[in-house]
């Protein structure tokens, strides 16, 4: 009688023999000690390797998280929902209650110091010339020290800033508060929803104070002075949009919705443009200063 091999004892045979086959080659030739160091220095290199990934991971700009970055589409369109809801009601109703008791309110205090901080805030955004001058010197300054991606972000957001302002007043066509209402102390003309003063400090003024927080470092005097000053002008022109007679407060706060919403986007696309590597810093010109004051787009 003859006994046959099923398939699983073929293939442990076959096993056995494959490992008996090697074991014989480990014995005629034995690994000589400059393999081993290879393949030491291979798997060093491979942990190495995959540790640097881990901790590049870990220190992945809070932006560049999946998780975040829904949270903040839901802010931008529950502010965007703000905006459209209160620009619908000041359509229809270009004269409110609220808005003519808080400027009633503001205004009683007529203390020198306050009506002059009030005007000089909003000066800068009175004078066109001085506005495009300030955004332009700005531009060039950046592109001096080789942040070219930044000189042209400053352009088109301060741009599409003062489109989407005269966009927004034409179709909304809210007028000015009256006379009759409120003291006028310095007038001005066109209509009135959103501030256009507002609208464009945030997006000079607040794009500025963005940058000195994500694009420089260190405790350095012009960095401080940046942020304090920028941080001033944003928040201050609001209410002195309010206390001069040129703008409701309901104006006001549209503008800091709409153009906080405007520099949100702005900001995501700049620091997503920034981590591919968009008009990175090319030469030497100012490698000085970049290694000083400027943070690397890793970290």
């Amino acid at each position: 009688m003859v006994y046959r091999l099923n398939d699983g004892e073929i293939n442990m045979q076959q096993k056995q023999k494959g490992e008996d086959q090697k074991e014989q080659r480990v014995k005629e030739n034995p690994p000589s000690k400059e393999s081993i160091g290879e393949e030491i220095e291979e798997g060093v290199e491979a942990l190495v390797e995959e540790a640097q990934q881990e901790v590049a991971a870990a220190r992945r700009p809070w932006y560049q998280s999946v998780r975040w970055g829904r949270i903040l589409l839901v802010v931008y369109a529950l502010l965007l929902s703000l905006f459209a809801l209160l620009a619908w009601w000041v359509y229809y109703h270009p004269v409110l209650a609220i808005d003519v008791t808080i400027t009633r309110d503001f205004q009683e205090n007529q203390a020198p110091w306050l009506s002059y901080t009030m005007i000089a805030v909003s000066y800068i955004g009175n004078v066109q010339a001085l506005s495009i001058g300030l955004v332009a010197l700005a531009a060039i300054l950046f592109w001096i020290v080789d942040l070219r991606l930044e000189a042209i972000l400053v352009v088109v957001v301060s741009a599409v800033s003062a489109l989407l302002n005269d966009l927004i007043k034409y179709v909304v066509a809210r007028p000015r508060p009256a006379a009759n209402l409120v003291e006028i102390i310095q007038a001005a003309r066109g209509n009135s929803f959103p501030s256009g003063h507002v609208m464009s400090y945030v997006a000079f003024w607040g794009l500025l104070f963005s940058l000195g927080i994500i694009l420089f470092k260190g405790n350095h005097w012009w960095r401080t002075a940046l942020l304090i000053i920028s941080a001033l002008f944003v928040v201050l022109v609001g209410p002195s949009r309010v206390y001069l007679g040129d703008h409701w407060a309901s104006d006001v706060l549209g503008a800091y919705l709409i153009g906080g919403i405007l520099l949100g986007i702005s900001l995501w696309i700049y620091l997503a443009l920034k981590g591919k590597g968009v008009l990175a810093p090319r030469g030497k010109r100012a490698r000085h200063f970049h290694h000083k004051y400027v943070r690397s787009p890793k970290t």
